[in-house]
């Protein structure tokens, strides 16, 4: 017993230094998330100016989106800026471009700052990569909506093609025994093989992918078919009918890309808002108006001709786009007023923007490049113009490289 009893003191010393360890961890945790949060409140601070500068990006960046959305609805009767256009084409993949740049350099780097920050505890935040895990499967998620709503639509569609057929044959049916009964003879025409087929509508797609989206954009160009296409895509061979049908398909496509398309800009949209909105210091505020002023506008144009090829009513349309066009200000005014009691880099408001920036991340990356991208640059359409080709690389590169620039400031 007395061995037991002279390692007893040992014992409590080991025990209390164990404690002032953790409890010295603690304290300098809680100092490092003070630091941070207090460093970031502190730096060029001013209420009054940053106030002022809030309500002028309100403004800069509503007009800018209702610019921006207007331009495809409004003009979409109009020869120079209609959806068929070649300026339309250009100005579509410089946007597509300006997409595909905020998904990569902005939402993703924002949202690894975010996931990784010091005021964050390391484990686990800083000992997985969950931007880019999140980010990914948000696209993948992207992809199953895709898909989904793309055959929702077009069974839609089908019915109700199906359900105009019953109703003439119903009528046909119905006239010709009326006829009987008067002692008409009633002949029937047999309609020509592809008129038949043009009354089919297409079955819901197999595959979701670049080269659907190309076959449903070269569908959605029939008119503009000259020497790159076969004997068969003559005007009465075969390949007329599959035109018609594939008119059905693409405007499936249009109206679900659209949808998506919207959700994916408005859920960055609102932490961007909210970032801003909160913010007190007018050095972080004012290169921002200039930067989101242009990205509003080139989103508000590659969604706007979205909803303008998913050919939707004026309502509708009209919706949308200022659903798109309030996002961002509405954003900026909730944040302006939680500025007060709201801390950016609490740990709970970093997971929260960390993980919603890299879901509009993956969002974005997948709808920039498959459905506004490979749409485009692998129509038949692209590939029998070199000069729209040329073109709309020069503007693809150019508006990802302009977006990426402006990462130097905002």
């Amino acid at each position: 017993m007395s061995f037991f009893e002279d390692l007893e003191p040992w014992f409590y010393v080991t025990r209390f230094r164990d404690q002032l360890n953790g409890f010295s961890r603690t304290m300098l945790a809680s100092m490092a998330t003070a630091s941070c949060t207090d460093r970031a409140a502190n730096e060029c601070r001013d209420d009054e100016a940053a106030l002022r500068l809030k309500m002028v990006a309100m403004v800069a960046i509503l007009v800018a989106g209702i610019t921006g959305v207007a331009i495809p609805l409004v003009g979409r009767k109009r020869r120079f800026l209609r959806t068929d256009g070649s300026l339309f084409v250009f100005a579509k993949a410089f946007a597509a471009g300006v997409i595909l740049a905020t998904g990569f350099v902005h939402m993703l780097h924002d949202a690894q700052s975010a996931l990784t920050d010091p005021c964050l505890p390391e484990s686990p935040w800083r000992r997985f990569p969950f931007s880019g895990f999140v980010a990914m499967t948000a696209a993948l998620g992207t992809l199953v909506v895709d898909f989904v709503g793309t055959q929702f639509y077009e069974r839609k569609h089908r019915e109700e093609a199906m359900g105009v057929k019953s109703a003439a044959a119903a009528a046909a049916a119905a006239a010709a025994a009326a006829a009987a009964e008067e002692g008409i003879t009633v002949i029937s025409i047999a309609p020509e093989p592809e008129a038949a087929a043009a009354d089919n509508v297409k079955s819901p797609m197999h595959i979701v992918g670049m080269h659907a989206h190309a076959a449903a954009h070269r569908h959605s160009h029939p008119h503009e078919h000259g020497a790159c296409d076969g004997p068969a895509r003559r005007e009465g061979g075969p390949g007329h009918a599959h035109e018609d049908e594939g008119e059905v398909s693409s405007h499936v496509r249009h109206v679900v890309v659209s949808q998506i398309l919207e959700l994916g800009i408005v859920s960055h949209s609102v932490i961007i808002g909210l970032s801003l909105g909160v913010s007190q210091s007018p050095c972080t505020i004012r290169p921002l108006i200039a930067a989101l002023s242009f990205h509003q506008f080139f989103e508000g144009f590659a969604l706007g001709g979205c909803i303008s090829q998913a050919q939707f009513r004026n309502l509708s349309a009209a919706l949308m786009a200022c659903f798109f066009a309030i996002t961002t200000p509405t954003g900026i005014g909730v944040g302006a007023g939680a500025a007060s009691f709201y801390n950016a880099n609490s740990p709970r408001a970093l997971v929260v923007e960390g993980i919603l920036d890299s879901i509009s991340a993956g969002i974005l990356i997948y709808m920039a490049l498959v459905d506004l991208i490979a749409a485009d640059f692998l129509s038949r359409r692209m590939s029998c113009n070199l000069r729209l080709q040329v073109a709309s690389y020069m503007a693809l590169f150019l508006g990802a490289g302009s977006m990426s620039a402006l990462a130097i400031w905002a």
